[in-house]
């Protein structure tokens, strides 16, 4: 079989190759366009104030330069689950298990917080679905498991349908907020709110912390949702890497124009606390309330109505990924063979029916939107740290692979997205690491009782030499946190969360990158041996594109 003939469709038992690109492109952009847009402007102006501009910039060129490796590596290895299988290829079982744990711990939770945003805003006209500060009421939390139910019920239909529902939702969820990008700057645009308080009043610190704890990568993340169905995808060498890029730069458009329109329409009352503080009326908020209070009731209505819509949509989605992870570790070896379960419409409903269980237990320790955003994101940005790492790894041991999308100057974009990565995990705040850390000691437990017990009896053997980074880098992580400045509330000079703020600004930054480096190029020399990854690869039998 020749070179090329490779790339085709790595067979993964039970699934239907259903989607097309429209479909792939709007499944990434579907989860981009979520609760983020609804909630981010408002955070990330509080951290950072007009500098949340900034902010944005940043974690769009953050999210991008991890896009960047997604889609190589998305297009050469269409598997389902794809961000906890890369790893397992380069480093063997050990980091393949835990990268695969940190995606599915990632994509379990978000459905959560995109039914709490809904929730949230519905709560304005139905005031009964929450309690003190948006905590959930009893009845809340019965209205949260229905929203949960039909997202399941959803995905039992099948891929197709569900790609079908989602393409339909994704156009609304991207034309709502490009008519409020258009409804404020024709009604409301004072430039002079850029200037109030002075550029960055809360200076670097605010804008760098916005970036994790204000919503900013939060409301990107998404993009690899293509990456997770390629085992679904009809073309997947031509429409995996044109999803993933393509997903990213409409949704960074979209976010940027936001946060400019938002501080411009913003009337001279918001202000009244500082930027700190900015509120709106009663419940109403951000956007609707900011709509309410320029005149343009009719705009309110809609975001009203597309604070269902679009949280619904990206839950939707999630739920579907949040199965595929675990299809896929299953398929690894990792975990039980009843994630494998595929209906007659090649639905893994076992993995579908225990995300939604989950997924219920996550409303209880994160009652509020604002909870959950620092922990999602620090989960979601340590499952991407595991793609630049496998990516220079898969480029020396399966390099005669075709790739149809080749990242030029690979092995400059690979470490620097590593180092991206960490610098965002660090501005989350130790108070927030610290909490993913028992989610992570929790991973392990589980998928060593697994591995004990032989529930699957495609168990690896451990690699543990090519995964020797890895205690390193997690335990490292942590401990330049605790020692940093940043806590989820923002910089530790503000906020109180244990961190001890030894490490001066910048200082931190140079800190992270060497570090980063050291993790990055350690993993590079002990990857496994060309052939077992080649084993691992073809564990996974090749069909050719038809």
């Amino acid at each position: 079989m020749s070179t090329e003939a490779t790339l085709a469709h790595p067979e993964d038992v039970g699934l239907k190759r259903d989607i097309g690109l429209i479909g792939l492109i709007w499944t990434s952009e579907g989860s981009i366009i979520g609760s983020g847009w609804l909630f981010g402007a408002l955070y990330a102006a509080q951290a950072a104030g007009t500098a949340a501009i900034i902010s944005w910039i940043i974690g769009a060129a953050a999210i991008i330069t991890l896009a960047l490796v997604h889609a190589e590596l998305g297009g050469t290895y269409p598997v389902a689950g794809g961000t906890g299988r890369f790893p397992h290829y380069a480093f063997g079982s050990v980091a393949g298990a835990s990268f695969g744990w940190f995606s599915w711990l990632q994509a379990v939770t978000v459905a959560p917080i995109e039914v709490m945003a809904a929730i949230n805003y519905a709560s304005v006209y139905l005031p009964w679905l929450q309690q003190g500060e948006n905590q959930l009421t009893g009845a809340g939390y019965a209205v949260a498991v229905a929203l949960m139910a039909v997202f399941v019920v959803i995905n039992f239909l099948g891929i197709r349908w569900l790609a079908n529902v989602n393409s339909g939702a994704t156009w609304w969820k991207v034309g709502v907020p490009v008519l409020a990008i258009v409804a404020l700057a024709a009604t409301a645009f004072h430039g002079s709110n850029f200037g109030v308080g002075g550029f960055a009043p809360f200076g670097a610190a605010g804008v760098l912390s916005a970036v994790s704890t204000g919503g900013v990568i939060f409301a990107l993340l998404g993009f690899e949702q293509a990456d997770q169905l390629a085992g679904e995808s009809r073309n997947p060498a031509r429409d995996i890497p044109i999803a993933v890029l393509g997903s990213i730069f409409i949704g960074a458009v979209i976010y940027l124009l936001l946060q400019i329109v938002f501080i411009a329409a913003l009337p001279s009352t918001a202000f009244a606390n500082g930027w700190a503080n900015l509120s709106f009326p009663a419940k109403a908020g951000p956007f609707a309330g900011l709509a309410i209070a320029i005149g343009l009731g009719w705009l309110a209505t809609i975001l009203y109505i597309d604070a269902i819509v679009s949280p619904g949509g990206t839950g939707m989605i999630y739920v579907t990924a949040t199965s595929r992870v675990s299809y896929g570790l299953s398929r690894n070896g990792y975990v039980p063979m009843a994630f494998e379960r595929t209906t007659r419409r090649g639905v893994p409903w076992f993995s579908l029916l225990f995300a939604f269980v989950v997924g219920l237990v996550v409303f209880l320790p994160f009652p509020t939107w604002q909870k959950l955003v620092g922990f999602v994101t620090s989960a979601s940005v340590l499952m991407y740290a595991g793609a630049p790492l496998a990516f220079g790894a898969l480029r020396k041991q399966d390099p005669d692979r075709y790739r149809p999308f080749r990242l030029p100057a690979g092995n400059f974009w690979s470490p620097l997205a590593f180092v991206v990565a960490n610098l965002v995990i660090y501005w989350a705040g130790w108070d927030t690491l610290w909490r993913l850390g028992v989610g992570i000691a929790l991973g392990y437990l589980l998928l060593g009782l697994a591995a004990g017990l032989k529930l699957n009896p495609r168990t690896p053997r451990l690699d543990w030499r090519s995964a020797q980074w890895l205690p390193a880098y997690l335990i490292g992580i942590g401990l330049i946190s605790w020692q940093g400045g940043f806590c989820s509330g923002g910089p530790a000079s503000t906020a109180s969360c244990g961190a001890r703020n030894h490490l001066p600004l910048w200082w931190d930054i140079l800190v992270i990158a060497v570090f980063s480096l050291a993790i990055y190029y350690w993993a590079q020399a002990v990857r496994l041996p060309r052939e077992k990854t080649q084993d691992y690869i073809a564990a996974h039998p090749v069909k050719l594109a038809a």
